[in-house]
């Protein structure tokens, strides 16, 4: 088998900043890998997914429950693993993943009361892992960002178009809610926390990436 490392993080953290530098800073160090990134929206797999995202269930997030949503995504990591990178990965290739079951543990867990966050955590990797049978990673690197601080990045991005953020992006106490729910699960599941803010800023993206280099060979270094 291979490896399996995942950048997770809320809107705006820089997952896709921080996925596009891994790999260069990985092949300087001798290491080949190949990249994926969640949801597939090129792939007819993701079409539920981009259907919940654009309001067609309900215009906020709580409209679609937790075992519902989390099954949309699941599928579309269930087809791009047998489809695309699966014989990659289990030749022994290095797969660095935007995104993965992880997002699932933040967005849907953070839909639940706190009380049924652990059960949905073990119904979600029972379910992903063990029933589909996709891999679990070898590392979980979640970029923190205040959402503050993200909100200022993604007003950036879309130009001040609000139309353009999908229903997570959009809904405030949401995403909150999410950032809550993530810190508590990565505690809960072992994940590394990479700091994305200082003082009310994002920190420098150089400073971020070598953070997530080197969190990322000592991963690969592991047998």
């Amino acid at each position: 088998m291979g490896k399996l490392i995942v950048i997770e993080g809320l809107d705006g953290s820089g997952k896709s900043t921080q996925l596009a530098l891994l790999p260069q800073s990985l092949k300087a160090h001798g290491v080949d890998c190949r990249t994926v990134s969640f949801p597939n929206y090129a792939s007819d797999s993701s079409a539920l997914v981009r259907m919940y995202l654009s309001g067609a269930f309900g215009e906020k997030p709580g409209d679609v429950n937790a075992y519902a949503a989390a099954t949309f995504y699941a599928v579309d990591r269930f087809a791009s693993f047998r489809r695309d990178w699966g014989d990659y990965y289990q030749a022994g290739g290095v797969v660095i993943a935007g995104r993965y079951t992880t997002s699932n543990a933040v967005h849907q867990t953070s839909k639940l009361p706190r009380g049924q966050w652990e059960p949905y955590l073990d119904w979600l990797y029972d379910f992903e892992y063990r029933k589909l049978g996709i891999p679990k990673p070898d590392l979980v690197i979640f970029l923190d960002m205040p959402n503050e601080v993200s909100q200022r990045l993604l007003a950036h991005r879309y130009d001040g178009d609000e139309t353009r953020r999908d229903i997570h992006e959009r809904d405030i106490v949401y995403l909150e809610h999410c950032r809550q729910a993530a810190l508590f699960t990565a505690e809960h599941s072992g994940w590394e926390i990479v700091r994305c803010a200082s003082d009310g800023a994002a920190r420098p993206i150089d400073e971020i990436a070598a953070d997530v280099l080197a969190l990322t060979l000592k991963a690969l270094a592991k047998e």
